[in-house]
């Protein structure tokens, strides 16, 4: 089984998204059976570290980032992966256009699909730190609905 993560730079809420499912997944049994991996839909990023903020607020809860780069979403992402979850609406229309007519992949909300209360994880990017962890909690919320959908599955 195979995850992919989407938001717009793949510096903050995606990679986060990939380095909560890794650990819940290592915790569970499940990381021989799952592949997870995050990307962005823009390439201002490509090659970078996550976000600091982001680093630092994953490893306040026992999360480490600082192995991830970013990397522009691809049309064969849509052949690779079986589910790609995007962050917000915008990233989701932008993967939709994207989305090649034969692919494998199921593509929907991260949120919307895991989480009742709201459907977008917020972009922390221009908000203080506060929004790094607001994001950080909503990921490890869904992440948990996640990994009881994956076992189901394998």
């Amino acid at each position: 089984m195979r995850v992919l993560f989407v938001c717009l730079g793949n510096i903050c809420r995606s990679p986060t998204a990939e380095g909560v499912l890794r650990h819940k997944l290592r915790e569970a049994g499940l990381a021989d059976q799952v592949e997870v991996a995050s990307a962005g839909t823009g390439d201002w990023h490509v090659g970078k570290a996550p976000d600091k903020r982001s680093q630092a607020a994953a490893k306040l809860r026992g999360y480490d980032l600082s192995a991830q780069r970013a990397r522009q979403v691809s049309r064969a992402d849509f052949a690779t992966y079986d589910l790609i979850l995007a962050m917000d609406n915008s990233n989701l229309r932008n993967l939709k256009a994207l989305q090649p007519t034969k692919g494998k992949a199921e593509l929907d909300l991260f949120l919307r699909r895991y989480q009742s209360e709201v459907d977008e994880v917020p972009d922390p990017y221009y908000d203080g730190e506060q929004g790094f962890e607001q994001v950080l909690g909503l990921i490890e919320h869904a992440s948990d609905l996640l990994v009881i959908e994956l076992k189901g599955r394998l």
